[in-house]
């Protein structure tokens, strides 16, 4: 009986195969629609400075629209716009968000009891799997909760073996959320952007030298970690290697946070890579590494 059943199946799939127009119309097989190459599926990883705090028009957290934002993000969106794509935004960057659970700690230690999040755990499971443009600045925020930690006394007599330390958990931190990054959204365009000197920026000028000189070295050595990134296929922005950066014009008045000529800047560094693949590699040698005698 079941011989019988199963040939009678495969002979009316070989008169179906069989038949031509004759027997009346044949609806085609739906095949899969790609993704339109003017299309562009933007996600933003990033702090305060992704919503442009500092500049003239700040953005709501997790806006995808803000027409007149000025901060790096929008720049770049209408950037993409203005090269004639349709730009959907996904802008996850949270205010006061450090990079990992590492640094959180680090500053829970410390009293920082101000710090909402992490990206390594909060952000990747929001990115939409269909991005295929992401950005990533991070380490301000670190910066200054490592250099916290060195002024509350938690590196003991050997500030410089802490802060190495923590400038390397930091880096294999951000490996870690590009690979979660990389799972969530596999046919994204990465680009990082590494961070300015910001032991030379206003903010801390009236600290003394060899506080600031910590600071330096805390953020070239993380600017170094994400440098290193190119290894893995990250093109980099080299927010560190460029001048501009460090005019008093391209500083918010807080002294940390860019103005609108800052967030332009950035947007001018990062845009060429982004949309097109391609950039030189972030400098390894330039002045602006050594602003201030090296600790």
């Amino acid at each position: 009986m079941r011989l019988t059943v199963w040939m009678s199946l495969v002979a009316i799939a070989i008169l179906g195969a069989g038949c031509n127009k004759s027997d009346g119309p044949t609806t085609p097989t739906p095949t899969p629609t790609p993704t339109p190459t003017n299309d562009v599926f933007y996600a933003a990883v990033g702090a305060s400075d992704g919503i442009g705090f500092g500049g003239s028009v700040p953005c709501v957290p997790f806006d995808p629209d803000c027409p007149s934002g000025t901060g790096y993000v929008y720049v770049i969106k209408r950037r993409f716009q203005s090269d004639g794509k349709t730009v959907m935004l996904s802008n996850r960057s949270v205010p006061g968000a450090v990079l990992s659970p590492a640094i959180m700690s680090l500053g829970r230690d410390i009293g920082r009891n101000d710090i909402p999040s992490n990206f390594v755990d909060s952000i990747p499971p929001f990115v939409p799997t269909t991005t295929t443009h992401i950005t990533v600045f991070a380490g301000g925020n670190d910066t200054n909760v490592i250099a916290q930690a060195v002024r509350a006394g938690r590196a003991g007599a050997d500030v410089r073996g802490f802060v190495d330390a923590a400038v390397r958990q930091w880096g294999s931190d951000y490996e870690e959320l590009i690979r979660r990054l990389r799972a969530r959204a596999p046919n994204a365009r990465i680009v990082a952007l590494n961070l300015p000197n910001l032991g030379a920026a206003p903010y801390l000028s009236g600290n003394t030298t060899e506080e600031r000189s910590v600071v330096q070295r805390i953020a070239v050595g993380l600017s170094d970690r994400v440098n290193a990134l190119t290894s893995q296929g990250i093109l980099v922005a080299d927010l560190l290697c460029d001048p501009r950066v460090y005019e008093p014009g391209s500083f918010y008045t807080d002294g940390f946070h860019p103005s609108d000529r800052g967030y332009a800047v950035m947007a001018e560094l990062t845009y060429p890579r982004l949309s097109s693949g391609t950039g030189a590699a972030p400098s390894s040698s330039c002045p602006q590494r050594t602003l201030l005698p090296v600790f």
